[in-house]
């Protein structure tokens, strides 16, 4: 038991600065705490991020705040119809003078990547940013360069107005490690935001708590994080509980195309662990994987057509499954 109270003790040190990223971005963001947190735990377990929710949410300001209380590079791209690859992650550029071609990076060499409205740009545009986010390599020329580390993309996409846009394919959302549902503010949240930002020019300033070196030492602690074998047993059921309902005596065979591939399982896990670490915890508890388990597996459960005609949406199903399926 010693072991799990050692670690114990370094997460709580560890994650002091949690609190302190969290406060800085909340002199900013009114609400929002679910977005925050999904945030962090994205930037702590290494994994890019889909945020989806209709315009004015302040999805992209949650971002920018972020990666100014963080100490790191940070560009912001705003996806259009006519953006080319080679805008994201730069060209070769012909010298006439000494007749050479030199290479000039594009803006995908950053830390932390704010992809605005991904599904605004075409296919060969989202393949180069998801070929980055897999690999953490870009090629330009026939030459590749490493990314610098960490390295993150947090993409937004508006599920309204949907003309003009490329939607992306399953197998590309499904690198991103969570996607995000960002709904409106409840009432009082609301006021806030309208005493702190109804002002014709609001400056935003935030300070920065954390560095890139810190990131990369806290992810070192996340590894480190107990996960218990019984809850190691809980994810793989609650991902072959996508793919065979029936093993698990859920009656939802005809409602589910496709389950959530091992990449879920993974990412399930490490989430875990980010999220417990978030909370100052050094084990991983059943909770954690029900509270982060949405967010992870609501873009890789793939709705049948007869699911989709009575209604019935991956988070419908995600729900059962938490539901049903036995607690360790």
């Amino acid at each position: 038991m010693s072991g799990i109270t050692a670690i114990n003790e370094k997460v709580k040190s560890e994650s002091a600065f949690v609190q302190g990223l969290t406060t800085q971005i909340g002199t900013v963001i009114v609400g929002q705490k679910y977005l925050i947190e999904r945030l962090l735990v994205g930037l702590l377990a290494n994994g890019h991020i889909l945020i989806e929710g209709v315009p004015g949410l302040a999805k992209t300001m949650s971002v920018k705040v972020l990666a100014q209380a963080i100490n790191t590079k940070f560009h912001r791209l705003q996806f259009t119809p006519d953006l080319l690859p080679a805008d994201l992650i730069g060209t070769l550029i012909y010298n006439p003078k000494d007749g050479v071609f030199t290479t000039k990076k594009g803006p995908i060499f950053a830390n932390i990547i704010l992809a605005d409205e991904i599904n605004r740009a075409p296919a060969k545009v989202q393949s180069a940013l998801l070929e980055a986010m897999q690999e953490r390599q870009v090629t330009i020329g026939d030459q590749t360069f490493k990314l610098d580390d960490p390295f993150l993309v947090l993409a937004t996409q508006n599920p309204i107005e949907q003309e003009g846009t490329y939607p992306l394919p399953e197998a590309q959302v499904d690198r991103f490690m969570l996607k995000l549902n960002v709904t409106y503010p409840n009432k009082e949240e609301e006021y806030h935001i309208l005493k702190s930002m109804a002002v014709t020019d609001k400056k935003i300033s935030v300070k920065s708590v954390i560095n890139a070196a810190d990131i990369i030492r806290a992810r070192n602690v996340v590894d480190e994080v107990y996960i218990d074998e019984k809850i190691e047993r809980y994810i793989i059921d609650i991902v072959f509980a996508t793919r065979d309902p029936k093993a698990y005596k859920l009656d939802m065979v005809n409602l589910i195309q496709y389950g959530a591939s091992p990449r879920a399982t993974i990412n399930l896990t490490i989430a875990a662990k980010a999220y417990a670490f978030i909370q100052g915890r050094g084990y991983v508890t059943p909770q954690d994987v029900k509270s982060i388990g949405m967010d992870v597996l609501r873009h890789r459960v793939i709705v049948s057509y007869e699911a989709e005609a009575e209604d019935i949406t991956s988070e419908n199903i995600i729900k059962r499954i938490f539901d049903e399926v036995p607690v360790p």
